[in-house]
């Protein structure tokens, strides 16, 4: 593809070699200098792994060179750690160790080239091999991406550029980081509004049919109100359990069916009969409400906390291994470690705490509490910092291993004594479900226990459900 300074330089030479066409050519050199003279998109460009890469120039707050970052341990092996930026502490991510390109062994005093990235409200660091400058081009001039440019997933590639005669691979920050723009939220509303009207059409059409078999069938014995009803609640509940899925990823399966059932009859008094469907994202939200166990992405009450420690079994092992999927922001993670450390003072502890949400693990190590919860149950296990905030203590900390991962992938973990996993079942796919459970008979220690949802229900083989108070768990 020719450049546009070599397309100018052929619309010159034919210019000055033909007398005939000249008006035209002339228009055609025109056009192609208004079209070199409009920038509508600046990015800022630099390398990884001797090749062009550049991102929007409106999600790069600044570039700096800084070294020295303060190791935080447990972090996923893409973060370098957390430095000290005018006064906020920001987490410092290799770019070329999260796309798994190999990283030369510098010295601890080596200066890094970083760019100061936003991510919704979010700031990090983001350290490349080299930062170029800033290029302007049209926006039009950016092609789609394809699977040979670059060495990373395509997921991650927004679109290919050329520019001043290089090849530049346009990444796409918000989805490296799990944000979606808004032009994608937008877009999966509209689908999601599609999906709802289609099923409605579809049980308009359902309730025709119904209609005219009751006529066709007048002179037949009425269906028993009973049998009626359940037939419908049926049919109403697999509608929700559609719309469900499609607004909230929410899998209505033999997890969750009991609830669901119990919540659809609650959920018909609270509507009527005739607006029990989900019509979008606010009535799907009200209907899971009460899905969610206690203290679900929030700190514990000391309350809940006696009765968690209560429901730990008693181990007398010198290392406990325990297993938190969907660790989310961390204080889920932070609140287990504490009750896991009282009731088990003396043995090394490890919580491998899993997450797809790449901006909660990459932060939950930074984590800090406010003066109130300071002053709660948590106050043995906290610290005050140099900037006068409370985090966890170094023993806590030491704990919990933060890593981003897909719990329905692989999970190369060791036996398991402890899983805790609550309100992540039922967000998964049927299939990953079954994947994970599987995980957890073949992981899991005979003697060991499994924490699942308030309003999950799991069936395994020579399993049982517990009950500690008002905490379900599953043993042998």
């Amino acid at each position: 593809m020719a450049t546009i300074q070599e397309r100018l330089n052929i619309l010159a030479s034919t210019t000055q070699e033909a007398e005939e066409g000249t008006s035209l050519t002339q228009e055609l050199l025109e056009e192609e200098k208004r079209k070199a003279s409009v920038i509508d998109y600046k990015m800022v460009t630099f390398s990884l792994a001797g090749k062009d890469y550049a991102i929007d120039i409106m999600k790069v707050k600044e570039i700096a060179k800084a070294g020295h970052f303060t190791y935080v341990p447990n972090t996923l092996p893409f973060v370098l750690g957390v430095y000290n930026l005018r006064g906020e502490i920001i987490s410092i991510i290799d770019l070329r160790k999260f796309f798994n390109i190999e990283v030369e062994e510098r010295s601890d005093d080596a200066l890094e080239n970083m760019l100061i990235v936003t991510v919704g409200e979010q700031t990090f660091g983001v350290v490349v091999d080299g930062i170029d400058k800033v290029v302007g081009i049209q926006k039009s001039t950016i092609q789609p991406p394809h699977p040979l440019f670059g060495d990373i997933n395509i997921k991650y590639i927004s679109g290919v550029v050329e520019a001043q005669r290089r090849l530049y691979i346009l990444l796409d920050i918000d989805k490296i980081f799990g944000v979606r723009t808004a032009e994608e939220e937008k877009a999966m509303e509209e689908t999601t509004k599609a999906q709802i009207m289609q099923r409605q059409a579809e049980a308009a059409e359902l309730a025709a049919k119904k209609i005219e078999e009751e006529a066709g069938n007048a002179s037949k014995p009425a269906v028993k109100p009973v049998e009626e009803q359940i037939r419908q609640e049926t049919v109403d509940l697999n509608f929700i359990s559609d719309s469900l899925q499609s607004l909230k990823k929410f899998t209505i399966s033999s997890i969750t069916e009991n609830w669901a059932r119990k919540r659809y009859l609650e959920w018909k008094k609270e509507r009527g009969e005739d607006k029990t469907q989900l019509q979008d994202a606010n009535d799907a939200t009200a209907f899971l409400k009460p899905f969610y166990s206690r203290f679900n992405e929030t700190w514990w009450s000391e309350a809940y906390a006696k009765e968690v420690l209560k429901a730990l079994p008693e181990n007398n092992a010198k290392n406990i291994v325990v297993w938190n999927p969907g660790c989310g922001k961390g204080m889920e993670s932070y609140s287990l470690a504490c009750v896991l450390r009282k009731k088990y003072p003396t043995a090394k502890i490890r919580i491998y705490a899993h997450d797809i949400d790449l901006l909660s693990v990459s932060n939950a190590p930074l984590l800090v509490v406010s003066d109130k919860v300071s002053t709660d149950w948590y106050q043995p296990y906290l610290t005050r910092t140099v900037s006068g905030d409370y985090a966890f203590n170094k023993d806590i900390k030491d704990m919990i291993m933060f890593e981003y991962h897909d719990c329905v992938h692989t999970n190369s973990l060791p036996p398991i004594d402890i899983v805790f996993a609550r309100d992540i079942l039922a967000f998964l796919p049927e299939q990953s479900q079954k994947t994970m459970i599987d995980d957890f008979e073949e992981k899991v220690k005979g003697n060991g226990v499994i924490f699942v949802g308030d309003n999950e229900e799991i069936s395994l083989p020579g399993w049982n459900k517990k009950q500690s108070g008002s905490i379900g768990f599953y043993s042998k």
